[in-house]
């Protein structure tokens, strides 16, 4: 099969498309003929040397953590899936690919309204955003502050907050400004000051704040919300513990990523899909993302 893949860490430009085995189905285990695998910030980190927990890379590496597409073959003792059946699902990397092999419970079945791109960008950053916004227990009447919000992650977070009933106070560069606003948010610009603009956007005070793309943005919020533990970051591993602040990791699971596909199917969360390119051009890809640019998600298709 054709994968994207890496022989030696390094920036986008390591990434080849090679021929490689496809892979064969354990025990519980079902493979997957993919149609579309979200390319996220964790991808480009892996590629230059960082290691998810518990995964060891080696080379060639084929990188990228969710999918979706037809189930081609299942294990035994699958019942839940058969072949032809189409599903989205996650797994720690290996995902840039024509076909993936995956734990049955890491899969769930695509309802008909996704589209492959948005049901392949879904599960990485969906999962995160939903993960923060539990942990933080974001609750109705609240005030939230989503710093980095038209990202994959800041997308959902702001929309998530907004389904529970909170008031979002969301920052970004002025040309996503008006999206945010469609979904719900207030929008407030980076930079010097941010402070004092979220102050008056949010004169109640603000409740919590979840961080998604620097740690100036998590120092506003540190200082903007009381209680250190309300708030969180998935970016700023660096100077979350000098701040007192959460560190959130993704907790993802079949129900967790059923849950958002129906919230999508229902037309009451939208995955904003900037742009998609082929698994070919997956160094393109991880270019872009590295501009620490661009509103929602990025998405590789497979022919």
């Amino acid at each position: 099969m054709k994968a994207v893949a890496f022989r030696g860490f390094g920036g986008p430009e390591v990434l080849e498309v090679m021929e490689v085995p496809v892979p064969g189905v354990g025990a519980g285990e079902v493979r997957v003929r993919v149609k579309a695998a979200g390319a996220q910030p964790t991808d480009c980190a892996v590629r230059r040397g960082w290691s998810p927990p518990g995964f060891t890379v080696t080379f060639p590496h084929i990188t990228g953590g969710d999918f979706a597409g037809v189930v081609d073959a299942v294990g035994d003792g699958v019942t839940a899936f058969s072949a032809g059946d189409e599903v989205l699902g996650y797994r720690t990397q290996l995902t840039y690919a024509e076909y993936v092999v995956a734990p049955a419970e890491q899969l769930v079945a695509k309802p008909a309204a996704l589209s492959w791109a948005v049901a392949g960008g879904l599960s990485a950053s969906g999962q995160t955003a939903h993960t923060a916004i539990e942990v933080l227990g974001v609750a109705e009447g609240e005030t939230v502050l989503v710093n980095g919000a038209a990202g994959g992650v800041g997308t959902i977070a702001v929309q998530l907050a907004v389904l529970r009933g909170a008031k979002v106070i969301a920052t970004a560069r002025e040309e996503n400004h008006a999206y945010l606003r469609e979904l719900g948010a207030v929008p407030v610009t980076y930079g010097a000051g941010l402070a004092d603009r979220v102050r008056a956007a949010a004169p109640e005070g603000v409740d919590v704040a979840l961080d998604t793309a620097s740690a100036d943005g998590l120092r506003v919020a540190a200082e903007l919300v009381g209680d250190r533990d309300r708030v969180g970051t998935i970016f700023a591993h660096d100077v979350h513990e000098e701040l007192g602040v959460r560190w959130i990791r993704s907790r993802r699971s079949a129900a967790r990523l059923a849950e958002l596909a129906s919230l999508v199917a229902d037309g009451r969360l939208e995955v904003h899909v900037r742009r998609t390119l082929p698994l070919a051009r997956a160094s393109e890809a991880h270019r872009e993302l590295e501009t620490g640019h661009g509103r929602g998600k990025i998405v590789l298709l497979v022919d």
